[in-house]
């Protein structure tokens, strides 16, 4: 039986999450807000606009479209500068060795992610090859916990989303896949992914024969 294996793309397969906070930290101390880890949990899985809206609302500023226009350009050029010299290093603990074996097994695996720089990310990492359906912020226009991204990327896949299997760091995506009946399984921390039918704090606790049960079931 085949399934589909959907993987999340920052803090999930790659350890770019961290340079979403630095540039988001960036204009946070341009605008005098402080922006701490703990705020950047909110802004995991949700979009660049939403996740503005997020850190001008923690500062009450309220601001002109114009100007939230220049910062979200702002935001992706000092992103896109931390990704220039990114390589297979960035790929996360375990990862590898779960896209090496969902291969063998001739399962079906897709990418479904707000990023809008998902593509040149993979292409850096070398794993793009792995992925039989990328589908990322160029090709939706709902943030999760809205579904969308999941629902097309199992469509692409010719799956049905009870046969998909969603692998994600964020509450919003949790709340997505389980809204499109997908069986979500959480990477990081129980109290924050609580509402997924499977947690594990990395790839590395994630074995074959999970895999397998998964493939069967």
């Amino acid at each position: 039986m085949k399934k589909a294996f959907i993987f999340d793309l920052d803090g999930v397969i790659v350890d770019t999450a961290r340079y979403h906070y630095l540039a988001w930290q960036k204009i946070a101390a341009e605008l005098g807000i402080e922006f701490t880890p703990e705020h950047n949990e909110e802004l995991k899985g949700v979009s660049r606009v939403r996740s503005l809206d997020i850190i001008l609302k923690l500062g009450k500023i309220d601001a002109s479209q114009e100007d939230k226009n220049r910062w979200l350009v702002q935001k992706n050029e000092d992103y896109l500068s931390y990704l220039v010299n990114m390589d297979e290093s960035e790929i996360l603990p375990g990862v590898l060795p779960v896209l090496k074996y969902l291969k063998e097994k001739k399962q079906l695996i897709a990418l479904g992610s707000a990023s809008k720089n998902a593509r040149p990310i993979l292409e850096k990492a070398n794993i793009i090859s792995y992925f039989d359906a990328i589908v990322d912020g160029n090709d939706v226009t709902n943030a999760k916990p809205d579904p969308e991204v999941f629902v097309r990327a199992a469509k692409l896949l010719n799956a049905e989303n009870e046969n998909a299997i969603v692998f994600e760091d964020s509450v919003a995506g949790v709340q997505a896949a389980n809204i499109a009946h997908m069986t979500s399984i959480g990477i990081g921390e129980n109290e924050i992914l609580h509402e997924a039918k499977y947690i594990f704090k990395d790839f590395t606790h994630i074995d074959q024969s999970f895999i397998d049960a998964l493939i069967k079931n």
